[in-house]
């Protein structure tokens, strides 16, 4: 795969991951994403493009949360914008006050570590439109999980600071190996700037090749 493949930058910043939001069978970008970059991003993670707004915000992948089974969305997000993304899986909105789904689930096709303080009813939502198993958690001592980790049905790339009680947790829970890394030379907030699948990833356009090679090798690409 080309290396311009792997690393982009949309709307003029390389936090891929709080702009935009994959899934095995669908990228979600917004709309200022270039069709240079919109066509990169396909190709890296091999899956169809989709451009939108969701509650006319650009920042998707703070504002939704998915797996190939479904969508969690910010509370505020429009009827249009959940008629628009059933097409391609389950649709719910978080029940919650805290508008940044993203932010706080981490999620893949089996499994969801989420906020601590989310409601079991919060947490009933996104086990059946998700199809998973949710606990609550932290990674590194912090409760924004969905930013702090990525996952897909490989592996785990997480914050540097996880502690080992969080890595066995971690563990035990996805079923899947842990391993620490950074992006965008040097950001431990590893979802802020990384989108990855079970067919490849995209990495910040700061992202340097040692922090890909992490990736790599940590959600089982090579």
């Amino acid at each position: 795969m080309p290396v311009s493949d792997k690393r982009a930058r949309i709307a003029g910043s390389s936090l891929v991951g709080v702009f935009a939001r994959c899934t095995d069978n669908v990228v979600l970008v917004p709309i200022e994403t270039t069709q240079e970059t919109k066509e990169s991003m396909a190709r890296g993670l091999g899956v169809e493009a989709v451009t939108l707004l969701i509650a006319g915000a650009s920042v998707i992948g703070s504002l939704i949360c998915a797996n190939s089974k479904g969508f969690i969305l910010t509370p505020q997000a429009s009827d249009a914008d959940v008629e628009k993304l059933s097409k391609y899986g389950r649709v719910m909105r978080l029940p919650s006050k805290t508008n940044a789904a993203g932010n706080i689930i981490l999620t893949n096709d089996s499994a969801a570590l989420v906020h601590p303080g989310l409601s079991e009813r919060a947490c009933e939502v996104i086990a059946t439109t998700l199809g998973v198993e949710v606990a609550k958690g932290t990674i590194g001592g912090l409760k924004t999980v969905g930013m702090t980790g990525v996952v897909n049905d490989r592996g785990l790339l997480v914050h540097p600071r996880v502690s080992e009680e969080e890595v066995a947790a971690l563990e035990k829970h996805f079923g899947l190996p842990v391993d620490v890394g950074t992006v965008n030379f040097g950001t431990p907030l590893v979802g802020s700037g990384l989108l990855a699948n079970s067919h490849g990833y995209v990495a910040g356009v700061d992202t340097t090749g040692p922090e890909m090679g992490r990736v790599e090798d940590a959600l089982d690409y090579v």
